[in-house]
Formats: structure tokens, C-alpha cells, sequence
């Protein structure tokens, strides 16, 4: 992929664009997290619904089960997303000395893993309790850590491919990985017993608010 200059503004899109898809996604997300903390009766039993089905099944599956846990711990695990980012970084200050992209980039993810952390504290939202736990977690439940550092990080580093014109094969590729981890790693928490399904959309559209506030500051900076 040719990248003449990583910081310079080669097709980025609208500013307008990416605030507003900021802003609705902040309201979405402010939305669920309101009934979430509420316990708001429809949302609550729908959780436990699919939360029950889907650890019936994991109880019952033990190999898929264990293969959810090889994903979740390993492959689409925040630790594994943020050594990802710091490869991307490096590469970016070694290779282009795109100092404040890589900045950007670091700081987007620090802020993200904070308002995750914030939230977990405020909302205290306990997780599933099973009598035949499949696996454990620790910390509040809601939003989904998991769900919301992938969303974070791989949708960057998209934006970032977008951002310099990388070949089509390598982004529509790029974008198939990163659909499928992103929609794996929500599948998986909720599979494992450790989230409600209302946790990893939680954290999906945290995650993707944080990435379009992101992609708006990126192109303030460069217009």
C-alpha cells in the first residue's frame, strides 16, 4: 500500500458527517445505558431470554464452548486488540514518522478503555450469575469490555485504511475481519455466560461513537 504521508488529508470523510454519526450514536447508546440502569421490564426480560438459551446450549456444546473461550481470551481479547494498536503505532512513527497520527491513535484508545471503565462503575450492573458456570469475568457487566475495545480499535484502523486509499482487496478484507471479530467477540461473551446481550450492544455503540468522535477530530485537525 502507497501512503505518501500518513498525516496528510487524502480523502477523509465529511466532518459534518462524522459528528452527526458521533452525536446519534451517543444518543442510542445514552438510550440503552437509561434502561439498562432503570431495569426497565422488556429489556430485562429479553436479556435473560436469550442469556438463558444461549448458556443451555454452552452447557450442553462443551467443544464449541471451548473454542468460544479460545477466541474470546486470546484472539479478540482487549489485551490482543491493544498490542494490535501498538504495532499500528509503531509502524506509523518507524515507518512514516506520522507522530500525530500515532498520537491519535493511542490517546482514542486510552480514552475509550477510561469511559468504558467509568461506565462499569456507575451503572454496576451485575453479570450473569449461573449454578454451572461455563467461564468467569470480573468487574460490572455493562457495556461489554470486549465488544467495545474491538469496535474501538478495529474500526480505526479501517478508517485509518480508508483514510490513505489502500487497495480494495486489502480493506474489503481488512472490513470482513473486523465484522467478523467485532460480531464475534459480542457473540462469544454473551455464548460464555458473561455478559447480557444489552452489555455487548452497549459496547458496540459506545465503541463506534468513540471511533466517529475520533475520525471528527482527525479531520478537524486535518480539513
Amino acid at each position: 500500500m502507497h501512503i505518501p504521508s500518513v498525516d496528510s488529508p487524502p480523502r477523509p470523510p465529511d466532518l459534518r458527517t462524522a459528528v452527526r454519526a458521533a452525536m446519534a450514536l451517543a444518543s442510542v447508546s445514552l438510550l440503552l445505558l437509561v434502561l439498562v440502569a432503570a431495569e426497565w421490564g422488556p429489556v430485562i426480560a429479553l436479556d435473560v431470554e436469550i442469556s438463558r438459551a444461549a448458556h443451555g446450549r454452552a452447557v450442553e456444546d462443551s467443544g464449541l464452548t471451548q473454542m468460544c473461550r479460545i477466541l474470546t481470551d486470546w484472539v479478540w481479547d482487549p489485551l490482543t486488540m491493544r498490542i494490535l494498536c501498538t504495532a499500528v503505532v509503531l509502524w506509523l512513527v518507524v515507518r512514516y514518522a506520522a507522530w500525530w497520527t500515532a498520537l491519535w491513535l493511542v490517546v482514542t484508545v486510552a480514552l475509550s478503555t477510561g469511559v468504558q471503565q467509568t461506565m462499569k462503575a456507575v451503572v454496576g450492573r451485575e453479570r450473569p450469575d449461573w449454578p454451572d458456570p461455563v467461564d468467569s469475568a470480573h468487574y460490572a457487566a455493562f457495556p461489554s469490555g470486549h465488544a467495545m475495545t474491538a469496535t474501538v480499535v478495529l474500526g480505526l484502523l479501517l478508517w485509518l485504511l480508508h483514510h490513505h486509499g489502500a487497495p480494495r482487496a486489502l480493506f474489503r478484507t481488512a472490513v470482513a475481519v473486523a465484522v467478523v471479530s467485532v460480531a464475534g467477540v459480542g457473540v462469544t461473551r454473551v455464548w460464555l455466560g458473561v455478559h447480557w446481550p444489552t452489555d455487548v450492544v452497549g459496547g458496540w455503540l459506545l465503541g463506534a461513537a468513540v471511533v466517529a468522535l475520533a475520525v471528527a477530530a482527525h479531520k478537524r485537525r486535518h480539513p
